[in-house]
Order: C-alpha cells, then sequence, then structure tokens
C-alpha cells in the first residue's frame, strides 16, 4: 500500500522574527530601528504578509495527504521522503537553498512578496498552490528540470547545488591548492586565490554572471536547463611557484575539474549555505561537475 503524498513547506524566519530574536520586544525593535532613522512597521508588513502566506498555503494542502513544515536553518537534519513534493513559500534563494537536499522531488516556489522577489524560481502565487499539488503528482506534469553542480571528495563526502559550489579559504584569506581538468595527466596548476566558483545556468543570474562580467568573459552564460557550467578562479596570484594560466572554463557532460589542497583547509558550499558544508584538508582532492540529480521545478 503506498503512503499518501506529503507536502513539506519550506519557509525561513522573516525579517521581523529576526530582529525579535536579537532584541527581545517589538519595542525594544522599533527604538533600535527608530534610532537609526528607519521604521519598523514596513517589516512587520512584510511578516505579516510571509505569516498569512504560509496559512493560505496550509490550507490548501488536501485533506487526505500529509503535511509538515521546515525552516530552512533545519534543512540539512530534515528527513525529506521520495513522496514528498516540496512546497518553498518565500523567496528564490529559499528554493537554491532547497534543493540540494532534494532527490528528484518534484518542488512548487510560491512568492510571498510578488514585486519584491525577481520571481525566477518562485514564480506562483498563494491561490496556485491547490492546483499545482495535484499538478505534482499526475501524470504528464509540466516541469522544468534545473541542472544542478556537485562537488565528489575523495573520502566519498558529496555536495550539491543550483546556483553555485564555491571552494576557498573560510577566513577570508588566501586558499592554495592544484587545479586541473579530470582527463590531465599532471598534477595540475598550483595556484594562490580567494577560491573558485563552479556555477550554472540558474546561478547565471547572481555571483556567476558578476564574476562573468567582470572577466569580459566570451563564453555564452548558460541557460537554467542547459547540461553546462561555468567556472572562474577569483583573483589568482602570480608567483614564483603559483600560476595563472587556468582561471575559467566550462564544463560539458561528462567534464569535470579537479582540485587538490594545499592548505590547512579549504571549505566548500554551496548556494550561500556556508553552514553546511564540506571541509577538506592538505592533501585531500575534489571533482566538480554537472550533477545527475536535477532540480524538479514544477510550472
Amino acid at each position: 500500500m503506498s503512503l499518501a503524498p506529503r507536502a513539506v513547506l519550506v519557509h525561513r524566519r522573516t525579517e521581523y522574527e529576526e530582529l525579535l530574536a536579537r532584541h527581545g520586544t517589538h519595542g525594544q525593535a522599533a527604538f533600535f530601528l527608530s534610532s537609526r532613522g528607519r521604521s519598523i512597521d514596513e517589516v512587520a508588513r512584510r511578516h505579516d504578509r510571509t505569516r498569512q502566506a504560509l496559512r493560505e498555503v496550509a490550507a490548501a494542502v488536501p485533506l487526505t495527504w500529509r503535511s509538515a513544515r521546515v525552516e530552512r536553518a533545519d534543512l540539512d537534519r530534515f528527513p525529506f521522503a521520495p513522496e514528498d513534493v516540496v512546497v518553498v513559500v518565500g523567496q528564490d534563494g529559499l528554493v537554491a537553498n532547497t534543493a540540494k537536499y532534494l532527490r528528484g522531488q518534484p518542488v512548487v516556489g510560491i512568492d510571498t512578496d510578488p514585486g519584491r522577489n525577481p520571481g525566477v524560481l518562485v514564480r506562483h502565487r498563494c491561490a496556485d498552490t491547490a492546483a499545482l499539488l495535484r499538478a505534482a503528482t499526475s501524470a504528464g506534469s509540466r516541469a522544468e528540470e534545473l541542472t544542478m553542480v556537485e562537488a565528489v571528495a575523495d573520502d566519498t563526502q558529496r555536495l550539491l547545488a543550483l546556483n553555485e559550489i564555491y571552494l576557498g579559504s573560510p577566513g577570508h584569506q588566501t586558499a592554495r591548492y592544484r587545479l586541473g581538468s579530470d582527463g590531465e595527466t599532471g598534477p595540475g596548476e598550483v595556484q594562490a586565490s580567494s577560491g573558485v566558483l563552479v556555477g550554472t545556468g540558474t546561478g547565471a543570474t547572481g555571483w556567476l554572471r558578476s564574476l562573468w562580467l567582470e572577466r569580459g568573459s566570451r563564453a555564452g552564460l548558460p541557460a537554467p536547463r542547459d547540461r553546462r557550467l561555468l567556472w572562474f578562479v577569483r583573483e589568482a596570484w602570480p608567483s614564483p611557484t603559483t600560476g595563472t594560466t587556468k582561471v575559467a572554463g566550462e564544463l560539458g557532460r561528462g567534464e569535470e575539474l579537479r582540485l587538490t589542497v594545499e592548505s590547512d583547509r579549504i571549505v566548500v558550499f554551496g548556494d550561500g549555505m556556508e553552514s553546511d558544508a564540506l571541509e577538506m584538508t592538505w592533501g585531500q582532492s575534489v571533482r566538480l561537475g554537472i550533477a545527475d540529480t536535477s532540480l524538479h521545478l514544477v510550472t
């Protein structure tokens, strides 16, 4: 007997909740902002809109379904199941934060603040939730398969990301490593830099695009569904022992970038989730390429 689908509502603390956590009460938070020429009113209104959106989305879950909620900070501990339909209620970035913990479950993005969010990944309104949940569990449902990037360490640790994976020093210091492609016979080029970024077409609207513009790269930015990645080395430093000949490139199907650590510690994290990072030490290596897993975004 198969289990009924489970709707998993993903959300994050609002700015108002973060202010209360820091200052204790509404009044103290309001005083803190007013003493700096700002008002708490708009922050409170955004909080109310978000809470109302969560109530509307929860009410749209069919009575025969199971349901659960998870806050962004707890995503790395939440046991997603194959029969889940994941409903991200919030900003575009929250979809990316969630994607790394999924293995093909359908994702519905609900925009809690239309006009303020770009709506690249949270494309729908609360009123659409019921229809989208039905569509997500129907044969032939419409969805986009968005390419993801993965990092696999030599000790089998694995990390997925929807936008980009960053490798570098955790303390904004110089990262030292050897960089090469997986097909090379040599050990790779020794580099000292601010880190390496490997990004997807979905990430081409964010950090990856800023590096692409900064370099004046001639490589075309990938689209979200393209099975293609771009990578850039940030601020590579030339010296008698470190090179700068490999600072940008493209990865297609079956191609990988290989990095071997020559620092005491390098972190590898995806989509800004530094709290859930791989940690690698001197001598370890990691390979980066297109992930077998894609984000199944319901349209």
